[in-house]
C-alpha cells in the first residue's frame, strides 16, 4: 500500500509537470537579454519541463529504475495524447519520442552514479537527457531530413542569424534548440537544491520489495 501511495503521487507530479508544460510552451517570453528577443527563443514552458528530471531522479532514489520507468511512461502516455490535440502530428510524435527517451536515459545514468557524491547522480542523469531531449525534439520536429513525419516548417527551417545576434546564420529551429538546451541547464543545476532538501525524506526503500 505504502508503495502504491507513493508511485501514485510520482505520477501524478509527473502528470503535472507534462500538462503544465504542454499548456506553457504556447506562451513566448517577452523581452531582451543581451540583444536577444527572448520571444523568439523561449516559452515558459521550457523552465517547467526540466521538472519532469526532478521527478523522475526522486522516483529512482526511492524506489529504483524499474519502478522510476512505470512513471515515466505514465508521463509519457500523456503527453503524446495532449500533444496529438494541441499540436501537429510531427510535433507530438516528436514530443513524445524526445520525452521518452530523454527520461529513460536519465533513469540509466542516475542509476550507474546513484553511489557516487549526492549531487553526480541527478546532475548527470538530467543534463544527458535534457541533451537528448533537445536534440531529439527539434530535430524530429524541423529538421528536413525527417520531413517523412510531416510536412516542414518554412519558417522554422529559414536560415536566420544564429540566436538573432551573431553574423553566422543557421536555420531557426537551430537557435531555437540552443536557446531551449540553455534554460534546460540552467534549470538543471537550479533543481538540484529541491533534491538536495528531499533527501532527507525520500529515502531508498529496500530493493526486495519494488520487485
Amino acid at each position: 500500500m505504502q508503495y502504491l501511495r507513493a508511485t501514485s503521487i510520482y505520477v501524478l507530479l509527473m502528470t503535472l509537470v507534462v500538462v503544465s508544460s504542454n499548456f506553457l510552451v504556447q506562451f513566448p517570453i517577452p523581452g531582451t537579454l543581451l540583444g536577444i528577443n527572448l520571444s523568439d527563443l523561449l516559452t515558459w514552458g521550457a523552465f517547467t519541463y526540466p521538472a519532469a528530471f526532478l521527478v523522475t531522479d526522486l522516483t529512482n532514489r526511492q524506489f529504483g529504475p524499474h519502478i522510476a520507468r512505470r512513471v515515466v511512461f505514465a508521463g509519457f502516455v500523456v503527453g503524446v495524447t495532449l500533444s496529438f490535440y494541441t499540436s501537429l502530428p510531427r510535433i507530438a510524435m516528436a514530443s513524445g519520442t524526445a520525452f521518452l527517451v530523454g527520461q529513460l536515459l536519465d533513469i540509466s545514468v542516475f542509476n550507474k552514479l546513484r553511489r557516487q557524491t549526492w549531487w553526480q547522480a541527478p546532475l548527470a542523469g538530467s543534463m544527458l537527457g535534457s541533451a537528448l531531449d533537445t536534440l531529439l525534439f527539434f530535430s524530429l520536429s524541423f529538421a528536413p531530413i525527417f520531413a517523412f513525419l510531416g510536412g516542414n516548417d518554412d519558417f522554422a527551417i529559414s536560415s536566420a542569424p544564429i540566436l538573432g545576434i551573431f553574423a553566422s546564420e543557421a536555420p531557426r529551429w537551430i537557435s531555437w534548440a540552443i536557446g531551449d538546451f540553455a534554460v534546460k541547464l540552467i534549470v538543471g543545476l537550479v533543481m538540484l537544491l529541491p533534491y538536495g532538501a528531499l533527501m532527507s525524506i525520500v529515502k531508498p526503500m529496500p530493493p526486495a520489495k519494488v520487485a
